[in-house]
């Protein structure tokens, strides 16, 4: 059986237009990619066609996941491309000018009002705080800083402020720019970056609300004000990444885990999708083989139930990329076995309580009877995410009635899905289900199977919960005559 249907833990990719041909995509699909991610900062719209096209090619049910740059501040481009090396107890002046090109004389940010916005005694840490930097004082026109750590300065580096809210706009027109070409290119997620408050969110729903677009937002949390406000991020977001890098800047090294840990279990309790991203398999970026510490750490995330991980540089230029896909997988599979069903309540609001009722009793049905899986139908993708909440142990198989779902759901954990088109009541769709999922020899003949469905005349609610055996299910026996006997 391939990696990919064993496994119920999502893999996004991130993909590069230098290398996105389709025998590759569709190797990386076999071995347990479910998600293309689109690094808006290395591409250009032009280009980025190339890898939804290729993709496209290999399958529909693969997510397509585009990055925004988000009110994200880099050291502008420099007068000499090799940068300039500074030393601990150098002096550096820092202004904010995006047009501008740096040099050992001023370096400058791509953000103008950045003086205004740093105070006196600030760290400003430059390409992931490899260079430090604290500011001692300050003009109106610059920022004149200490070198607390040494290093290269180079251009279009990343720049952060800890502690210090940086007041820029959620969307710069680049960001706008490429939002408008997803909406064009049905593009499946829009991850937003550094997002603050559910304000950044929402300025991203309003251009999507502009043409009716179903886009679904991820909100990546990489700064301390994300974490602080992500009840309000959640109500609004449909699903997070815990993005690393830059949060690793942003807060302490040692809050990390426990941050991590906390929105994933923040996700889970509202039935919303969680990626952890970043470094998750960094080594294999040059090495065939991960480090022992790498492996743990993907399967820390897989054991406190995230629903996706991601990989970047591994696939995206990587040496290895197949490998690196391979080898989260087999992680994947190992860890899941030693999971077990969750047992309390996703908080998610009293519209969906009979929803949530009937997953959790399909879940705790599944600890007590041999069930092989559960089955539902949907028109929004709740039921399935709320039955990935409880996080069983068997696949989900959901049969989604918008072509657009069958990707969304690409994200939740442990969920399979199909197209389908609505049928004429609850038992057609029963039978179709589950001869379907026979006839792909995902079930057989005598599997127990939990379906969850609706009825039909009232579109999007669920109903009702069947237990039963396959060929009982899908039994064409005229009741009638059945009765009369």
């Amino acid at each position: 059986m391939k990696l990919a249907l064993q496994k119920k833990t999502k893999i996004v990719a991130t993909i590069s237009d230098h290398k996105c041909d389709v025998e590759f995509l569709q190797e990386l699909y076999e071995t347990g990619m479910n998600v293309v991610r689109i690094n808006t900062a290395h591409q250009t719209p032009e280009s980025s066609m190339k890898i939804v096209e290729n993709v496209r090619k290999v399958s529909t049910k693969i997510g397509l996941l585009v990055d925004t740059k988000g009110p994200e501040i880099r050291t502008t481009v420099m007068a000499d491309e090799a940068g300039f090396n500074v030393a601990t107890g150098d002096t550096v002046k820092v202004a904010g000018n995006p047009d501008a090109l740096s040099s050992s004389e001023m370096l400058y940010v791509s953000y103008a009002g950045f003086v205004n916005d740093v105070p006196l005694g600030a760290f400003v840490l430059i390409d992931d705080g490899d260079v430090q930097l604290k500011v001692t004082d300050k003009s109106s026109n610059f920022l004149l800083c200490e070198v607390m750590n040494g290093g290269t300065l180079k251009g279009r580096k990343t720049v952060n402020v800890p502690g210090v809210a940086i007041r820029l706009p959620s969307l710069c027109s680049r960001d706008v720019e490429y939002i408008r070409w997803a909406m064009d290119n049905n593009i499946d997620f829009i991850a937003h970056s550094f997002v603050r408050t559910k304000d950044d969110v929402l300025a991203v729903q309003e251009l999507l609300n502009e043409r009716k677009s179903r886009i679904k937002i991820i909100a990546k949390i990489e700064n301390r004000q994300g974490v602080e406000n992500i009840d309000e991020i959640l109500s609004c977001a449909y699903g997070i990444m815990v993005a690393r890098g830059d949060l690793g800047v942003e807060v302490e090294f040692e809050e990390i885990p426990g941050i991590q840990k906390m929105l994933i279990e923040k996700c889970l309790a509202c039935g919303k999708p969680v990626i952890i991203a970043t470094q998750m398999l960094h080594s294999m970026i040059a090495h065939p083989r991960p480090t022992r510490a790498e492996i743990t750490d993907v399967a820390n995330a897989i054991y406190q139930r995230t629903d996706a991980i991601m990989l970047s540089g591994e696939t995206a230029g990587g040496a290895y990329p197949v490998e690196a896909v391979r080898t989260m997988s087999k992680i994947a599979i190992a860890v899941e076995k030693d999971l077990q069903p969750r047992g309390h309540q996703p908080n998610v609001g009293i519209n969906d309580k009979v929803a949530i009722v009937l997953s959790k009793s399909a879940v705790q049905a599944s600890r007590e009877l041999p069930l092989r899986a559960f089955v539902t139908d949907t028109y929004s993708g709740r039921v399935p995410r709320y039955l990935a909440a409880f996080r069983g142990k068997i696949p989900i198989f959901a049969f989604c009635y918008l072509d657009a779902l069958t990707r969304e759901l690409s994200l939740s954990y442990g969920v399979y899905s199909y197209p389908a088109a609505p049928l004429r009541n609850n038992d057609e769709f029963l039978r179709y289900a589950i001869r379907f999922l026979r006839d792909q020899g995902c079930l057989g003949s005598s599997d127990m199977v939990a379906v969850m469905a609706g009825n039909y005349y009232f579109k999007g609610a669920t109903t009702y919960l069947e237990i039963g055996i396959v060929q009982n299910l899908i039994s064409e026996i005229n009741q009638e005559a059945y009765y009369a006997s």
